[in-house]
């Protein structure tokens, strides 16, 4: 996509407006770090247009804070104290999701998994969120918690203007070929080649 003009137009009858606001499903997989990076870093983006985002971690530890949620935290408190950006809400599977009856419960993982996708599956069809983030989804797909042509069929009939992005390795090539957009990350060096644990403002 050369200073990003598309290499092709398909003759499907849409303006170029209709094809530029189409939403998309996007995949980020691969070995290397930065796969959930750069889909905060497209939230970020959703949330500047006033777009209600919606992040829903998967495997990290409950106990587990990333900076990003930290500042989407606050930005959701910025947008309700003075209307800018859009609403964030941000859910954990490891501390019980927030919609669950039996929050803090010694739930399988398996049974917690497709919980939450059943979940998210019911706002899609609400259409509640501009954007989603299935954060290190593609794990629960892989081991085979979650049926992957019911996520593939509820993503292609998902109505109105909703983008989901999606992070972890190992994505089913189903979900690979309904996606939009799939980025690949290829590790070249890492410190932790030489040793070195992760660090502040790096990994978390």
């Amino acid at each position: 996509m050369p200073q990003g003009q598309p290499s092709s137009v398909p003759n499907d009858g849409l303006t170029t407006r209709q094809r530029r606001n189409r939403p998309l499903v996007v995949v980020h997989t691969g070995e290397m770090k930065g796969k959930s990076t750069a889909a905060f870093g497209l939230a970020l983006r959703g949330w500047n247009q006033g777009w209600s985002i919606g992040v829903f971690q998967f495997v990290k530890s409950a106990k587990w804070r990333v900076g990003e949620e930290t500042a989407f935290r606050a930005l959701g408190r910025l947008h309700e104290q003075t209307g800018e950006g859009g609403p964030v809400e941000w859910h954990k599977m490891g501390e019980g999701w927030s919609w669950a009856r039996k929050k803090g419960s010694e739930e399988d993982h398996a049974a917690a998994a497709l919980e939450g996708w059943r979940e998210i599956a019911r706002r899609i069809g609400e259409q509640q969120h501009g954007m989603y983030v299935l954060d290190e989804f593609t794990y629960p797909l892989h081991w085979g918690w979650i049926d992957v042509d019911e996520v593939v069929a509820t993503l292609r009939d998902r109505p109105g203007h909703q983008h989901v992005v999606i992070t972890g390795r190992y994505a089913p090539r189903a979900l690979l070929d309904a996606a939009d957009l799939v980025m690949e990350t290829t590790k070249v060096k890492h410190p932790m080649d030489d040793g070195q644990k992760g660090q502040k403002g790096i990994e978390w």
